[in-house]
């Protein structure tokens, strides 16, 4: 608007007022009646200019007392005759001169708006088919606003793929990595680089609560680095049950761990069975079981004992990890307890185990485990009316409502505008706004909207994970593959089946970890 309004009058000086198109050498002197008239030149031969009205040169100069025609020339080409009232230079000069730091200003206006428009950021992570979707679904918003080309690679071989890419000197721009463990890995190598010397830290501090921003930061060679922004996540701490049935029952959702003790107490004295729990899931037989020995070290110990155990800076064979363990044996061993007895735990299948609540009637009450579990679950139920969830207490009350998570993290390895963009973004609620609403992702971001979720399952979730005072990240995931992935899903696999006695197991585990 600005440029328009100026060249606009830069027009009118130059049309209406006038520029002589001749020097002065060539100029005419002409000789001019007032109002309507014609010019001669000084030899007395007339030429025919264009004739203003006094009306007309009132209107075009926007001061009526002005009307009388100054001054005739001839121009020097197709002999055209024009008119020309006099020419205020300052002010013309004045007009030529703001419209060239308009010009300037606007410049550099589109210069710094669009600096990273056309520009292209690749990413790689583990997201395919569905999930690929609607994750690149959820950005388009992002790159039509920006004008940059997000390229996202998704692989069932992720962890193999990326791997050979980052120690091949060829990364990606940004990484999602699904478990922080693989990224300390390339952390500790020094290839991931430091959030906080290129991202708007406050921004980022403000929108999550400490627990992600600790989960975040990552020993590298230079020192502690903020090496990632967390994305979608997923919340571990909920224990699912059968509505309708509960509901008939008369039962109460319990809210602190002695309510819980005293309704699986209730169910049993009603003659039922309270647990339903599995823990068989092929080679990875064992991580269901892992996944309650980490929700009860988050119930019974601090988060710096929890984040030294994952370290394996407090041994498995600890007073605080024997703790945690016997709060699990005090449900998983005693009698009439788990569906099917102590030993039909490891071989009953993670994602068979809950299907039992929902027969009539049901042999099971409560089932623990994470949001993804309702993939398992007979089809045709409706959430919040065939079945529902409630929040895993602690075990003491004093630390809080932990919750145990899993989740995304994107990590950034090529350091341009663009990308510190996108990695701006990423940490916005807006970034999984549209994930969010086509269900199957929660925020751990504070500027998103419980309004968001259209599934009340997804809601509720979010809403668990919001009102935490503390997260951390499935601890099997942050330790090194050979205990998370091996001998800790192994050895618990053994305990529960009563195949190894509990010494045997911890021992066997401390003694897996690298050295």
């Amino acid at each position: 608007m600005l440029i328009d309004g100026i060249i606009r009058m830069l027009y009118r000086e130059l049309i209406f007022r006038g520029i002589p198109l001749m020097d002065e050498a060539r100029r005419k002197t002409m000789r001019h009646t007032n109002h309507d008239s014609a010019c001669t030149d000084g030899a007395g031969a007339s030429s025919t200019i264009l004739k203003i009205s006094s009306a007309n040169a009132a209107l075009w100069r926007g001061r009526p007392e002005e009307q009388t025609i100054t001054e005739c020339y001839i121009p020097s080409l197709g002999g055209e005759v024009f008119k020309k009232r006099r020419i205020h230079m300052r002010r013309l000069l004045l007009i030529v001169m703001a419209l060239g730091v308009a010009l300037a200003l606007t410049a550099c206006k589109d210069s710094d708006g669009k600096k990273t428009a056309g520009k292209v950021v690749t990413i790689s992570g583990p997201f395919t088919d569905n999930d690929a979707v609607k994750f690149e679904e959820s950005l388009k918003a992002f790159e039509e606003e920006t004008g940059i080309d997000i390229q996202y690679e998704g692989s069932k071989e992720f962890e193999a793929s990326i791997s050979i890419r980052i120690e091949g000197g060829d990364p990606p721009d940004i990484v999602d990595f699904p478990q922080p463990g693989l990224l300390e890995n390339f952390v500790q190598k020094g290839y991931v680089i430091d959030l906080n010397t290129v991202l708007d830290m406050e921004a980022v501090k403000a929108n999550y609560i400490q627990s992600w921003l600790d989960m975040a930061t990552m020993k590298a060679p230079e020192g502690e680095i903020m090496a990632g922004i967390w994305g979608r996540v997923n919340g571990k701490s909920l224990v699912w049950y059968n509505k309708k049935a509960f509901d008939a029952a008369g039962y109460s959702v319990p809210q602190t761990w002695d309510e819980l003790i005293a309704l699986q107490n209730e169910i049993l004295a009603d003659g039922d069975t309270p647990w339903a729990i599995g823990i068989e899931s092929g080679a990875a037989t064992g991580w269901a079981a892992t996944d309650w020995i980490e929700e009860m070290m988050l119930r019974t110990t601090s988060l710096e004992n929890y984040d030294k155990w994952v370290a394996g800076e407090l041994k498995f064979d600890s007073p605080e990890v024997r703790r945690a363990i016997d709060v699990l044996d005090s449900i998983w061993f005693a009698d009439g307890m788990v569906y099917g007895g102590r030993k039909s735990i490891s071989t009953t299948s993670f994602g068979d185990a809950p299907k039992v609540m929902f027969e009539t009637p049901p042999k099971a009450w409560l089932h623990k485990q994470g949001n993804f579990i309702t993939t398992f679950f007979p089809e045709n139920l409706v959430a919040g009316v065939d079945y529902d969830f409630f929040y895993l207490p602690s075990v003491d009350p004093s630390l809080g409502r932990p919750v145990l998570v899993g989740g995304d993290i994107y990590a950034m390895f090529n350091d341009r505008p663009e990308v510190r963009e996108v990695m701006q973004f990423f940490a916005t609620g807006a970034s999984i706004e549209g994930w969010v609403k086509a269900g199957g992702a929660i925020s751990p971001h504070k500027d998103s909207s419980l309004d968001w979720y259209t599934n009340v399952v997804d809601q509720k979730v979010a809403e668990v994970i919001q009102n935490a005072t503390s997260v951390r990240f499935d601890g099997s995931d942050l330790m090194p593959g050979a205990v998370g992935a091996g001998s800790f899903w192994k050895e618990m696999t053994a305990y529960v089946s009563d195949s190894k006695s509990l010494d045997e197991s911890l021992m066997a585990i401390d003694d897996s970890w690298p050295r």
